[in-house]
């Protein structure tokens, strides 16, 4: 498919896989997706799993990414990682303000817009996640939520910095439910976060960021979803858990 922006698949495996089950997958994806140069990939393992995944993926096509991290750069904070600490296990990207963080262990707009920027001091590459509950869909605040989460989340970057970030459009009602919003469902938010983004920059560097979907993206859909306008690639959570899925994917996304 033709698209201006470059499309972008990670996988999110949240807390799944011990090391040993990480490597035979990652093994398998840099076998399988060694010559895919038209599709950028990353994959986002627990943090036990990071140091040996990036040796094995060093060099390869498929890039690292962690699933949180910490905003300060040391300190009496137990249980957190830094941004350092994860360039240190070679990670490339990571995951920030994703709805289970969110939901379920008090992460704000402030605190992902804290972690942004000290992703980005260090040279991290954020995937900053929004998306709304599916009370707030079906009351017609999906704008206003979404809204609220990408002006404040991604407050006071400046444009090269802004270039940087990936947003993950991610609605709460369809994450491991197995609903999916429609391919033009998922075109009207990117199209909203788009025009938010021109807000926080200007409508060349806005046209420039790339915007993932996430939600029960699997082989059979994410054509159709990517096929969209301003959907440049997905957050992959259960289709990224077994090799054979998402290769799958990857295959039917590229040109």
């Amino acid at each position: 498919m033709d698209k201006a922006r470059k499309l972008f698949i990670a996988g999110n495996w949240k807390m799944n896989k011990t090391v040993a089950e990480a490597l035979d997958l990652v093994k398998s994806l840099k076998r399988d997706l060694a010559d895919v140069l038209d599709v950028d990939i990353a994959v986002c393992p627990p943090f036990t799993a990071l140091h040996p995944v990036g040796q094995l993926l060093d060099g390869t096509v498929v890039k690292l990414g962690g699933q949180d991290m910490y905003w300060d750069k040391f300190g009496a904070f137990t249980g957190e990682v830094n941004a350092a600490m994860l360039k240190d296990v070679l990670c490339t990207y990571v995951i920030l303000g994703h709805s289970e963080r969110r939901q379920f262990f008090g992460e704000t707009n402030e605190t992902v817009n804290k972690k942004t920027k000290a992703a980005l001091a260090a040279r991290l590459k954020p995937i900053v996640c929004v998306g709304e509950m599916l009370a707030e869909r079906e009351s017609n605040r999906t704008e206003a939520v979404v809204t609220d989460q990408v002006l404040n989340s991604l407050a006071g970057l400046k444009p090269e910095e802004l270039l940087e970030v990936t947003v993950a459009y991610e609605p709460v009602w369809a994450i491991g439910t197995g609903k999916t919003a429609t391919a033009q469902q998922a075109q009207e938010v990117h199209a909203l976060i788009r025009r938010l983004l021109a807000q926080l920059s200007d409508a060349k560097t806005a046209a420039r960021i790339r915007i993932q979907y996430g939600g029960s993206v699997k082989a059979s859909n994410a054509r159709e979803l990517m096929g969209q306008p301003d959907v440049d690639g997905a957050l992959v959570g259960g289709a990224s858990l077994q090799a054979r899925d998402f290769v799958e994917m990857i295959q039917n996304v590229r040109n």
